[in-house]
């Protein structure tokens, strides 16, 4: 399990990304179209159009991280729904409030 540091942000993007990107691709999406700075050390979450994979990116202090994980079958991620946090921009706790990945 990869913890996220108390009062770190945590950018969820709400639109699938091309999941062929890399680390400086996704790093690139989030500056231009987050307008995140990729290497402020905030957690960045991507997921993919079926909704059966994410990628995460952080800047560690040395380097861009990328975490990518395949979900099991039968545990897709749902669509998040981002009740009042409408450009997917907070701090972990509060996202993670936020945000519905139940059926």
């Amino acid at each position: 399990m990869i913890t996220v540091p108390a009062g770190a942000r945590v950018l969820v993007a709400a639109r699938p990304v091309d999941f062929r990107k890399g680390a400086h691709g996704l790093a690139a999406l989030a500056s231009e179209v987050l307008g995140a700075d990729p290497f402020s050390g905030a957690v960045i979450v991507f997921r993919s159009k079926g909704c059966d994979r994410v990628k995460i990116l952080v800047w560690d202090g040395s380097g861009l991280v990328l975490v990518w994980k395949q979900l099991q079958q039968g545990a897709p991620v749902r669509r998040a729904r981002l009740d009042a946090c409408s450009n997917g921009r907070g701090d972990s706790q509060t996202v993670s409030r936020r945000l519905d990945f139940s059926a």
